[in-house]
């Protein structure tokens, strides 16, 4: 399986995060998803599913960011496009970003908190590691679903997962 995102200059593009224009977020907080492409599932595929992490937030933050994760994709699925996320152009189940944490500010908007958080890198540019999964199930997995959570369902059920890292700048 292959995915491919469009950089721009070697970055994600600059309207899918920290510099996103204001009309592209949702009380500060980039909402605008961009767009995938995703070829080669596996024939025997039920569903995709995909995460975005921060892993470079370890030294900032304490841990990884989690800045989108999403499951039940159809498995015909060969474009997720641009703004998915909010505009639910592809059916999925979309799970908590770091931002309910209450050490990230403890938002309730389900706006920001179950939906696609853009990068928004503290000190330097970053690189956000993109992961679609093939799976050979639906995952019972209900919005607002954690990471453990959605960890745990996919054990034993990946097909083929592909992975991509995306940096975006300070």
């Amino acid at each position: 399986m292959n995915i491919s995102v469009n950089l721009e200059n070697g970055l994600l593009p600059d309207r899918y995060g920290k510099y996103a224009p204001v009309e592209d977020t949702v009380d500060g907080h980039p909402c605008v998803s961009f767009p995938i492409e995703i070829d080669g599932v596996p024939e025997n595929a039920r569903s995709l599913a995909l995460t975005l992490l921060d892993w470079d937030a370890i030294p900032v933050g304490g841990f990884c960011w989690i800045h989108w994760i999403a499951c039940n994709f159809p498995a015909d699925t060969r474009l997720i496009p641009e703004n998915a996320s909010a505009s639910g152009a592809v059916p999925c189940v979309q799970g908590s970003n770091s931002d309910w944490s209450p050490l990230a500010g403890s938002h309730t908007d389900p706006r920001i908190i179950h939906r696609y958080a853009g990068p928004y890198p503290p000190d330097k540019t970053h690189d956000y590691t993109l992961t679609v999964y093939a799976l050979d199930c639906e995952l019972d997995l209900a919005e607002g679903y954690y990471l453990n959570e959605f960890r745990r369902a996919i054990r034993g059920h990946v097909l083929d997962e592909a992975a991509l890292e995306l940096p975006s700048r300070a």
